[in-house]
């Protein structure tokens, strides 16, 4: 009876041990569950605004194209191509470190928890070294995978672009080019409004009457006076556009990583440097770095991710 009490006790133990394991790894998936949720909407957030600011479509510039023997499936001409550009909150503690490798990011992930040591040199003795401990997670983000736009051409409206580099300000330009396009000898009518698109380097000139903006646009560039010179603009319709259907779905960078938890006891530059020697290291489970961005405590950014041509 004796050792049938021991054999219960030891199974006891056991299964305490494992309800224990079981708990731990179950608070484990929590905040790893209650930090992608975070991060998922502050990207959310980050897009909606970018939606709502993104609201004229400029006119492209003209390219040359060449057929260099890529022949594709008659399904795929009426898709459109889309370059991602994800910006990812990076909130103050963390970094962002990119491998060389895909499967040097997921050992580093599998290990979740690393020792960083901040003091190199092998003349340290051991009571001197300083090691901060760090968290490692792998970063999800959203793609899209359906889009859908409503483009409506505004029928008094034309867009101007090619506009020279004269050395004058904005506003200044803007009245030499009311000025021309208001005379009917060169096309134009009486101009209602005028702006210069932030960033693009294009006018949209607005015009009172129906008709003007239309046979502008047909004749496609037109020959301008300002000053001294004479400068050939291109004259492109003025498009508006709403997005009526975004769909996004989570996608995990292969080679990126999230490092959290990192204190603030290093200034910028060495503590990221203490964290690509670290992570760089065959022995610590990683490899060649790529890339590596770090935050320190209190601050935020925000990192750019761009398709992986690699």
């Amino acid at each position: 009876s004796q050792e049938l009490c021991r054999a219960l006790e030891q199974d006891h133990v056991k299964l305490q041990m494992a309800k224990e394991t079981v708990e731990q790894r179950t608070q484990e998936l929590r905040k790893e569950g209650e930090l992608l949720h975070k991060n998922l909407e502050q990207q959310m957030s980050l897009n909606r605004d970018e939606e709502r600011s993104c609201q004229i479509l400029p006119a492209l510039p003209e390219k040359k194209m060449v057929f260099k023997g890529l022949v594709t499936n008659k399904e795929d001409t009426n898709k459109l191509m889309l370059t991602p550009l994800i910006r990812y909150p990076l909130l103050g503690g963390s970094a962002l470190i990119t491998f060389e490798k895909a499967e040097v990011a997921q050992r580093i992930i599998e290990v979740k928890e690393h020792m960083v040591e901040l003091s190199y040199g092998e003349e340290l003795e051991e009571l001197d070294r300083c090691r901060v401990r760090v968290q490692a997670a792998p970063v999800d983000i959203l793609l899209p995978s359906a889009l859908e736009m409503r483009l409506t051409q505004n029928s008094r409206s034309i867009l101007v672009s090619d506009l020279p580099s004269l050395g004058i300000a904005e506003e200044a330009l803007l009245d030499k080019l009311e000025l021309f396009f208001s005379k009917t000898k060169n096309g134009g009518g009486e101009v209602e409004s005028r702006e210069f698109l932030d960033g693009s380097g294009q006018v949209v000139l607005t015009f009172v009457q129906d008709g003007v903006a239309e046979l502008l646009i047909a004749r496609g560039h037109i020959q301008v006076s300002v000053g001294k010179g004479k400068y050939k603009l291109k004259i492109s319709p003025c498009m508006s556009g709403d997005i009526t259907n975004l769909q996004l779905q989570p996608s995990r960078c292969p080679r990126t990583v999230l490092l959290s938890g990192i204190p603030d006891v290093l200034g910028e530059e060495p503590m990221r440097d203490a964290l690509e020697i670290h992570f760089q290291k065959a022995s610590r489970g990683g490899g060649e770095v790529d890339t590596l961005a770090y935050v320190p405590a209190g601050q935020q950014r925000v990192a750019v991710f761009t398709e992986d041509a690699g």
